[in-house]
Order: C-alpha cells, then structure tokens, then sequence
C-alpha cells in the first residue's frame, strides 16, 4: 500500500502511464437530513467530525465548522499528525483512544460501517457517535452541508460562506482551483517522471499567477466577502511555505514573496476560524515523516518562519469586508480545541480569545 496522499492510509492514487498523480476521489457520500425518519438525521451532538490539523482537506471542515458556529452541535476529534497504511492514528489522546468514540483508530469506524473496506481511510470524517461508524468522508459535501444544510444549528451572525448570487461562480472558481492548485501541488509531489512534474509545476505556477493578479484587483476569491472558495484556497496556501515550496517542489515562489496573495493569507490568518486552527509544526512533520518516499530521512525542517502572517496587511484599500453586515465573528475556541503549536507572534485575539 501507498500512503503518498496525506488524507489517505491507504492506497491514495494511481500514477498514469505517463507518471501523473491521479487522485483517488471515490468518497462515501452520504447526506444529512432534517428529516428525522431517514438513516442520517440532523441532531446535536450525536455525530463527531475527525479531523488532522496537518491535513488540508481536513482543515477546510474544521475552519467552516469554526465559523458557523458547530462547535456544540457536532464534536471534533483529531488525530495525530502521522499515520501508517493502516489508518490515522488518534496518539494525541491520552491513552491512544479518541476520547468520546473510544477506539484508536479512524479505520474501526470504517469497519464498523462496513467490515469489507479496502479503500483508503480519510480524514475529514463525520462519525455516528451511538454506532461508531462512519456516516461520510466526502470532504466537499460535508464542508458545504455545514454551510447550506445544518442552518438550524448555525450561530446567531454566522457568515454565508455560499450566496445564491455567487453560488455559480464559486463552483466555477473551486473547480479551477482543485484541479490546479489544491491538487496540482500534489500532481508536482507524487509526479513519477519529469514530464508529469514539469507539466503539473507549469499549471500550478499558471494558476497562482492568476490568483496573485485576481487579488491585486479584489479582496476575496469571489464577491466582497469570504466564501467557501477561499476557505479551499487558504487551506493550500497556508501550507505552501513550510512544506508545499521545499518537499513538493513547488519552488518558483514562495506566498511570502508574492505581495497580493501575502497580504491576503496574512488577513485570513488573522481572522478567529483561521489562524486559530492552523498548526504548521503538524503539517511538516506529517508530510517530512510519512512521505519517505519523498524524504527518506523523515527529518522535518525547523523553518521558514511564518511569523509574518501576523504583521500588519493592507487588503482593506479593496473595500469590502470580510463578512456581510449583520455577521459576527466567531466566539472562542472551546476547550481542548485549542491549537498545540501557535505561532509565537498569534496574539490572543487571534486565538478567539478576549485580551
């Protein structure tokens, strides 16, 4: 089995007859319900959402269930930042045992659900807490589903993350951006031969031109508010200096030295659902350690600093805001949510804390 994707423990892709990363995107969709008669319904505190903050796909939930205000509704349990073929691995607990659904592994919940599983176990997963099974890993649904579906729940000046006005779009847009750059980083990574890789860095590279010139001319991805597509975009972004720029080789640029979307990390990391649920120690030792592949000394790098990220941005010339009028920010971060490693320059503000 291969682990070369970091939301996999499994055999995550295929490589083309040409060398090319090919993602594995056969997911378990099944959907929610306010209807309290179908297999899945809507009800606080019975589902628990597993997350990895070194994982990108995973941080996309964990940020939109921050920003709606879910945080009471569906429990979020993590797992460490390192997996074998096996499954995640939930070694950050005491005892090695996620604490509400009592099992050391993602991939019991998979099995629960279904005893024959051989793909591979992903993170974000929603678990039914009562079974332990596994409800859905389909990471795009379930972001959204929070955002359009679980409405009753939502906090009292929760953000619309998905306008019916913009809703085309931002289809549109995350189209674009999975195939270019949320996975065109990987594409670079896990190419198996030169051509493969030069053709994926050349579309990446093609893709962040065109995101640095769109936020040289606007605040946001898409309207003149945060929607679902930057919260996609951030998740990749935010990774891209500490592990995409060196272990992917992905090195043309780093965000840091690009002035627009600089400016633009620098304002989502600033913001509580953001920056407080970003850990890059993490996210390196996840993709130095596991990709021995791509770094068979599992030495993870001490750098870059990203203390930057908290410095003064000036992404306020657009206009705009972050969020529409009537929307509040985020309360604090619940307890035992809070993330390990902060980087040191994160004021307390931004932990969703009052100074």
């Amino acid at each position: 089995m291969s682990t070369h994707d970091d939301d996999w423990a499994g055999d995550a892709h295929n490589a083309s007859d040409d060398g090319e990363f090919v993602r594995d995107t056969t997911y378990i969709q099944d959907r929610f319900s306010q209807d309290d008669t179908t297999q899945w319904p809507m009800e606080a505190g019975r589902y628990r959402l597993i997350a990895a903050r070194a994982c990108p796909w995973a941080h996309r939930a964990v940020i939109t269930r921050r920003l709606m205000g879910l945080e009471d509704t569906i429990s979020l349990g993590l797992a460490g930042p390192t997996h074998d073929v096996r499954s995640w691995r939930f070694d950050l607990d005491a005892g090695g045992v996620d604490p509400v659904l009592g099992i050391p592994r993602l991939q019991e919940a998979y099995l629960n659900r279904f005893p024959d599983y051989s793909r591979g176990i992903t993170v974000p997963a929603i678990v039914d807490v009562p079974s332990t099974q596994v409800v859905t890993n389909d990471y795009n649904l379930l972001v959204r589903d929070f955002i359009t579906e679980w409405t009753p729940y939502h906090r009292d000046g929760a953000p619309n993350l998905y306008p019916a006005e913009h809703a085309a779009e931002i289809d549109e847009v995350n189209d674009y951006l999975f195939h270019a750059i949320n996975n065109g980083v990987y594409r670079c990574g896990f190419a198996a031969s030169q051509d493969a890789y030069e053709e994926a860095y050349g579309e990446l590279w093609e893709a962040l031109d065109w995101v640095e010139d769109r936020l040289g001319r606007r605040r946001y991805m898409v309207g003149e508010h945060i929607t679902e597509t930057d919260i996609r975009l951030y998740a990749t972004l935010i990774r891209f200096d500490p592990v995409y720029y060196s272990h992917f080789k992905c090195s043309r640029h780093k965000t840091s030295e690009l002035p627009n979307i600089r400016g633009y990390l620098q304002e989502l990391f600033q913001l509580p659902g953001f920056g407080d649920t970003t850990d890059f120690t993490e996210s390196k030792q996840h993709y130095f350690m596991v990709h021995r592949e791509i770094n068979p000394t599992g030495i993870v790098p001490v750098g870059p600093d990203m203390s930057w990220l908290a410095l003064p941005h000036d992404r306020s010339r657009f206009g705009g805001s972050p969020f529409a009028a009537g929307t509040t920010l985020p309360g604090p971060i619940p307890e035992g949510e809070e993330v390990k490693n902060v980087v040191p320059a994160l004021s307390a503000q931004q932990q969703g804390r009052p100074q």
